[in-house]
């Protein structure tokens, strides 16, 4: 069983790249390459899917425990021949001083060696102490090489590889030199997404060359395979859906976790996806959810399919459960203002989205639910604090004042810095993104919720899951 994980000294050393250039790199070998990505994370794993041919998941120690995150790794990889895990920020970095959260943490959960990405922008024999410190630092990290990026030439490359083989006992995987064409557009969320980019595969496969040319992966997958018997549960098949689920993706909404799409399945729902740039009305469906994205780039497009946005708010007036996450509340309000311009929206929300130059709420957050929050679920759930994330750059303007909110905000920023989860009619929209795990069984409930609204549109009555049915108890697989 081959795993590693690719991490680095300090954040923007060229790890992401270099891992979507790996995982090409070792697809077109014929490999199948699980990959996954630490953190909350919307961006990296769609790149890396993309590369890999497969999905991507995520690994977080804020939403998960150990054992869960253990337990997904193992299912996720499934018949694949090798893992390749994207860290982030720093191999030693994180929120917890003591750095239970942070990448040597979870490779040394996953038993993966590290090969640690450094940027040689500028270094030489100085590259020696600060590979002897990560060494050092925590003897329970097993490290399986380095790779070099942004080598000036030849000579630079060769006095890094004497320093490195003079003074550690790491070996050099390989070196990749500056080259732009590697540079993946960076924007205020990170990477751009693969859906906005016309040229990713170019990308991917520019990536996958500088990867062969630059890296030896036979000594890689040497340095990286172990003797290990698989262990991973057996698939379940899905149940038969009950309900169907309308899910906007497109270049301007696709902000999903694998993990969340299959859960919603798992939980009685058949997916249909919308293109809300060029569909012109919703699919016959019983829910619709809009995660996150970019609609400030796309907001002429999503503005001039009036069709679309016409249909949606008289779906959402008429009852239509509908949960939307950041990006999707943002289309969901009156109107998008980004760089001087502003776009109408579908306009369901009393509200107007306005994109600023710096964060409004980034990072880790936690929210309680209010006596407002809309989806059914087990006695004491609401009490329950819930560990989430939140990354934007918009805020709300011109709210009506007497909405109704689903969450206080214990921990980040949401609407107002106190409340975030607007509740109308059967529309539950906020700037928090949630991940279903066995602490938060949001799909569940949302699933419960789009059921019963169902049943009382067809007369069948208002109970919430069928019989058998646990929100809590559920075990699934990958």
């Amino acid at each position: 069983m081959t795993r590693f994980y690719v991490s680095a000294a300090i954040k923007s050393s060229g790890k992401t790249t270099i891992s979507i250039g790996l995982a090409a790199a070792l697809a077109s070998r014929g490999l199948k390459v699980q990959t996954y990505k630490k953190g909350p994370d919307y961006i990296d794993p769609m790149w890396l899917a993309r590369a890999s041919g497969r999905a991507s998941f995520n690994l977080d120690f804020n939403t998960q425990s150990p054992d869960e995150i253990a337990g997904l790794y193992r299912r996720a990889f499934g018949d694949a021949d090798l893992a390749l895990i994207e860290g982030n920020k720093g191999l030693h970095d994180g929120v917890d001083p003591h750095g239970a959260d942070s990448s040597a943490a979870l490779a040394k959960l996953l038993r993966a060696p590290v090969v640690l990405v450094i940027d040689a922008h500028g270094m030489a024999r100085g590259i020696a102490p600060l590979l002897l410190g990560y060494r050092n630092f925590d003897p329970g990290v097993e490290f399986a090489g380095v790779i070099l990026n942004k080598v000036g030439d030849s000579r630079q490359e060769g006095k890094l590889r004497q320093a490195i083989e003079n003074y550690t006992d790491l070996k050099v995987l390989g070196a990749i030199g500056r080259d732009r064409g590697l540079n993946i557009d960076e924007r205020h969320l990170g990477l751009t997404t693969p859906d906005e980019t016309g040229e990713c595969d170019d990308v991917i496969a520019h990536a996958r060359e500088a990867v062969l040319k630059g890296v030896d992966l036979d000594a890689l997958l040497r340095a990286t395979e172990r003797e290990e018997t698989r262990s991973a549960p057996a698939l379940r098949a899905l149940p038969a859906p009950d309900v169907t689920i309308a899910v906007a993706r497109d270049a301007a909404f696709g902000f999903y976790y694998a993990d969340d799409l299959l859960a919603l399945q798992e939980a009685g729902a058949r997916l249909v996806f919308v293109d809300t740039l060029r569909d012109r009305a919703l699919p016959a469906c019983d829910g619709f959810f809009i995660g996150g994205g970019f609609p400030e780039t796309q907001s002429q497009a999503l503005s001039a399919n009036r069709p679309l946005r016409e249909n949606i708010k008289a779906a959402i007036e008429g009852g239509m459960p509908t949960y939307a996450e950041c990006g999707g509340m943002m289309y969901l309000t009156r109107s998008i203002l980004y760089r001087g311009a502003v776009e109408e929206m579908v306009g369901v929300i009393p509200a107007d989205s306005v994109m600023g130059d710096r964060p409004q709420g980034r990072g880790l957050v936690r929210v309680e639910e209010t006596a407002d929050f809309p989806w059914p679920g087990e006695k004491g759930v609401g009490a329950a604090s819930v560990a989430a994330h939140e990354f934007h750059y918009a805020r709300l303007e011109n709210v009506a004042p007497d909405l109704r909110y689903a969450w206080r905000v214990k921990r980040g920023y949401g609407v107002d810095g106190q409340r975030d989860g607007i509740v109308i009619g059967n529309l539950f929209a906020s700037f928090t993104h949630q991940r279903d795990t066995s602490r938060h069984r949001w799909t569940d409930r949302f699933v419960a919720f789009v059921r019963m609204q169902k049943r009382k549109r067809l007369g069948v009555g208002s109970g919430g899951t069928p019989a058998g049915k646990n929100l809590a108890g559920r075990r699934r697989a990958v």
